[in-house]
């Protein structure tokens, strides 16, 4: 699915959730703490939203991200074939960022393949209290930022730490490297978001 498929299809899948709640705009825009304007832009397919709006979004809603974007159905055996994974994320150097398996809420497991390409940054805004990143670095290497600490993640290099505090993921050359030629970085990370509050009750259904 290229690009405006998925923007088109995160537009209709945050719209159908609303409605299944019974909530009007204002009442998921306040409760995901994001603008009445960009939600309408989200619904209609008009903006690409960004990883931090879509985790507002679908902790606001009481599911998760994974079901969100269907990368599972639960309870049994959920596959995502490599085609499928959703492109959520891409860094102006060419980086991108696909979640390629998840669970359904209490407790939500996100699982990520990152790539950065050199110049690329992502800063991961403070998640939902009780969130836990892990990542392993599996080519080139990684500058990791969580809050004021900073650490060189190279190949094979593994992390874990609160995604309550902001953090930046960005490429950075591999310690040690003895050629000048840029490697591109790959990491795998995987999200926990234990228990999701429940939607609230419903409100009137409005557009």
């Amino acid at each position: 699915m290229d690009l405006e498929g998925m923007t088109a299809a995160i537009g209709k899948a945050v719209r159908t959730a609303r409605l299944a709640q019974g909530w009007n705009l204002d009442h998921l825009a306040e409760r995901a703490g994001v603008s009445r304007r960009m939600l309408v832009q989200v619904e209609q397919g008009q903006s690409n939203p960004t990883i931090a709006s879509l985790l507002a979004l679908s902790d606001a809603l009481g599911f998760g991200l994974p079901q969100l974007m269907a990368v599972t159905n639960e309870p049994n055996l959920a596959v995502t074939r490599n085609r499928h994974a959703p492109v959520l994320w891409q860094g102006h150097s060419g980086g991108h960022a696909r979640l390629v398996a998840g669970t359904a809420p209490p407790n939500v497991v996100e699982l990520w393949d990152w790539t950065l390409e050199p110049g690329d940054s992502y800063d991961g805004g403070p998640h939902t209290p009780g969130t836990r990143e892990l990542i392993q670095v599996r080519e080139g290497a990684v500058r990791l930022t969580v809050g004021d600490h900073t650490e060189i993640l190279n190949t094979g290099d593994s992390a874990s730490f609160t995604g309550t505090l902001p953090h930046t993921y960005a490429w950075s050359q591999p310690d040690n490297e003895q050629t000048s030629a840029p490697i591109t970085a790959r990491f795998t990370l995987v999200v926990l978001e234990p228990v999701l509050r429940e939607p609230a009750g419903k409100e009137p259904e409005g557009p």
